[in-house]
């Protein structure tokens, strides 16, 4: 089973933005969208879990180990903080999964036997449709 970290929330850092798009006078003098900064090598995360964080192919993640989500879908600044946070959350979960190793199998005598009848078969099926000589 796959241990849960948590993101300590003094680690993050918020600042409030205006927000893009619709939303009429408002969005033009009111800044409820969050930009979210989480420095993953300066963070208390396991090692595993930072290399695995930074080893993500993720435009949010700068190229000094920086995740940057910005939040803006909500309304007021403490739903898009909370927002921001779930999706941080989110990556972090992700990179505490452990992938399992691949092992490289070959395949079985009976298996191989089968798949050379089956193409003996399409051979067969397929020299069948020659065209058609009228003596």
């Amino acid at each position: 089973m796959a241990r849960r970290v948590l993101v300590d929330r003094a680690e993050v850092d918020f600042t409030a933005i205006r927000a893009q798009g619709a939303g009429g006078q408002n969005v033009n003098k009111v800044s409820s969208a969050a930009h979210l900064r989480f420095d993953v090598a300066a963070s208390s995360l396991p090692a595993d879990v930072k290399a695995r964080l930074l080893a993500q192919a993720d435009q949010r993640i700068s190229g000094d180990g920086v995740i940057i989500i910005k939040a803006q879908d909500h309304r007021s600044l403490p739903r898009n903080q909370a927002d921001a946070l779930l999706r941080l959350q989110d990556m972090v979960d992700e990179a505490t999964h452990q992938p399992t190793v691949r092992r490289a199998t070959k395949p079985t005598y009976g298996s191989k036997q089968r798949r050379l009848e089956g193409k003996a078969v399409r051979a067969e099926v397929k020299a069948g449709r020659g065209r058609v000589r009228s003596e």
